[in-house]
């Protein structure tokens, strides 16, 4: 099985800053793309950033130039760090990730439990 374990989330001041962390753990070969969504209270849940394997990033219009999603292939960890936090930005951040569980596998898209980010002074 494999198991996603988000950290890093809490109350921040507006303008504050905080760092999401996500560690995949079980049985993993190899992570393909990961990624950080977010679901505030009465709406859908969105992507708000994803990584490839090599790097690649993209991200929502709203966080562009505050958030950096980085990741470390070697500890199967994915990072959020999220600046100049604004009210808006306030919501459940789930991690997701694409594993591929044994060499001869095709992909399964696992979950975390999400952690909550309250911005609010």
């Amino acid at each position: 099985q494999v198991q996603l374990v988000e950290s890093g989330g809490g109350l921040v001041q507006p303008g504050g800053s905080l760092r999401l962390s996500c560690a995949a753990s079980g049985s993993i070969f190899s992570i393909n793309a990961m990624g950080w969504y977010r679901q505030a209270p009465g709406k859908q849940r969105e992507l708000v950033a994803s990584i490839t394997r090599g790097g690649s990033t993209s991200y929502a219009d709203a966080v562009k130039g505050r958030f950096t999603i980085s990741r470390d292939n070697a500890k199967n960890t994915v990072y959020l760090q999220q600046n100049s936090l604004k009210p808006e930005d306030t919501a459940v951040y789930y991690c997701n990730a694409d594993v591929i569980r044994t060499p001869w596998a095709t992909s399964k898209n696992y979950w975390g439990q999400g952690t909550q980010v309250t911005v609010s002074s």
